[in-house]
């Protein structure tokens, strides 16, 4: 799996946490679906992101969008 792959499941399955915990829990779990959303979002114009950096150091194989 290169880190591309790792970085979107991690993403996706935090959005999907968020708003399962805001709505069984506290609608401000949904602050973390907001800030997965926005980090995604500068990333794709930045290319900076803090799990690819991560996931980098542990040896993980890049992919296209993380070199």
């Amino acid at each position: 799996m290169t880190i591309d792959r790792i970085v979107l499941a991690f993403a996706g399955s935090m959005v999907l946490l968020s708003l399962l915990l805001g709505h069984l829990v506290s609608p401000y779990w949904l602050i973390l679906a907001a800030f997965v959303g926005f980090n995604l979002f500068q990333s794709a114009f930045t290319g900076f992101c803090p799990l690819a950096i991560l996931l980098k150091k542990f040896g993980v194989a890049p992919g296209p969008a993380f070199r």
